[in-house]
């Protein structure tokens, strides 16, 4: 797909920039959405450990309850992805968001650790099914040169929600333990008729804006964009959750010295950075290219991540943090465009397997960096996740340059 994000006007080569359009109505839907939906899901992560001990299970039972809910997603992704070629976005979205707040309500309600178990999975395939749906839409209603910002104020949702969402999860958990996951169903219920109402009859663009028609998955794969963009998914995933997620609090503790809670706090100042990066990234991506913005962000990003082990200071790990979080807003948008210009129209699949790219990292990422920590040491787990990232501007370099008139 080729895209013009500038335009030569007049004589002369002069060139003029675009106005500034603002967002779709669909974009603004969901980025209510996806507030809602991690609203009540940072609700419910501070005490679902807890929450889990009190049925009388080891750590290990408590993981398996961590885990299954990833496990299903990635399990789930490629059927939603055909699910959604086949009916829509729409009503996979509200199925999906339908399916995670009955499991929610009932997992307060559970009697014992298998039913919570088996809900919490079934919360995972709900979880698949409206992440896949948002972003298909997402990507099918939003013009090219408009992609960047759309994803960007998506994840946005995601950010805000989940930094709001622990602080009244801790409240709630005063009234009792149970309490987050029927805050968790009712917001849900919330974000489900929110995308039911407000995205009755979207549009795909306006008529000067034709996209060109889904291309079959096989042709997806080929794409030089597509491919740098599972890889770039896969590596953001590793790195987010298994190294920052799963490493840092530890680091905080056990090099640093310090109470737990200061990563919930180094955490939140990291999650503003990013969220303030968020919009320049959409225009970065959008006005520069997808293929400029990865070929610098994650080079950045896995710089920040190797100094993060070697680091003597709280507030240095803060500042690594910070720019690791600025550089994880340009991880976010540059690759979804991507696929976005790869799988053209209707892509359930592509963006299917694209998601699930980033599950898979979340899942295996933990186990291989805590592994290298037990048999080395912290660089050597900070190190695999940087590996990873190094990689991503490699084969970002083999995608095609985007054409765009001189700034």
């Amino acid at each position: 797909m080729t895209w013009l994000p500038f335009r030569r006007t007049g004589g002369a080569g002069a060139v003029s920039r675009p106005p500034r359009e603002p967002l779709g109505r669909e974009v603004l839907v969901l980025g209510g959405v996806a507030f809602f939906v991690m609203l009540g899901f940072g609700v419910v992560i501070p005490v679902l450990p807890v929450y889990v001990r009190s049925f009388g299970v080891g750590y290990l039972e408590v993981g398996a309850v961590v885990s299954v809910f990833a496990l299903m997603r990635l399990i789930a992704n490629p059927f939603v992805g055909a699910l959604v070629d086949r009916i829509g976005e729409r009503v996979v979205l509200a199925s999906g968001i339908g399916i995670v707040a009955v499991s929610s309500a009932l997992v307060g309600l559970a009697a014992d650790y298998p039913q919570l178990l088996l809900l919490r999975g079934a919360g995972g395939i709900g979880s698949a099914m409206f992440s896949v749906a948002a972003m298909t839409l997402l990507l099918r209603t939003t013009p090219p040169h408009r992609r960047g910002r759309s994803v960007g104020f998506y994840q946005g949702g995601f950010l805000v929600g989940g930094m709001a969402g622990p602080a009244v999860g801790g409240l709630l958990a005063t009234v009792s333990l149970t309490a987050p996951f029927f805050f968790y169903a009712a917001t849900l219920t919330v974000a489900g008729a929110l995308g039911l109402i407000m995205l009755r009859g979207t549009r795909v663009t306006s008529s000067t804006e034709e996209q060109p028609p889904a291309e079959p998955f096989r042709i997806v794969l080929r794409d030089r964009r597509y491919q740098a963009a599972l890889l770039a998914n896969f590596a953001s995933g590793w790195a987010s959750m298994g190294v920052r997620g799963a490493l840092v609090p530890v680091l905080v503790v056990e090099s640093l010295h310090r109470e737990a809670s200061w990563t919930g706090v180094a955490f939140a100042i990291a999650a503003v950075a990013q969220t303030l990066a968020l919009a320049p990234a959409g225009r970065f991506v959008d006005s520069i290219g997808r293929r400029p913005a990865m070929l610098v962000a994650f080079p950045v990003a896995a710089l920040a991540l190797l100094a993060m082990p070697f680091v003597g200071e709280l507030w240095i790990l803060i500042v690594v943090l910070c720019v690791y979080g600025v550089a994880a807003a340009f991880l976010g948008t540059a690759p979804a465009a991507a696929v976005g210009d790869a799988a053209g129209g209707r892509g359930g699949r592509a963006v299917a397997v694209f998601q699930a790219t980033a599950d898979l990292g979340a899942i295996v990422g933990p186990l291989v960096a805590g592994a290298l920590l037990d048999a080395f040491s912290f660089p050597a787990a900070f190190g695999s996740a940087v590996v990873l990232m190094l990689l991503v501007p490699i084969l970002a370099a083999r995608m095609p340059k985007e054409v765009r008139g001189a700034l």
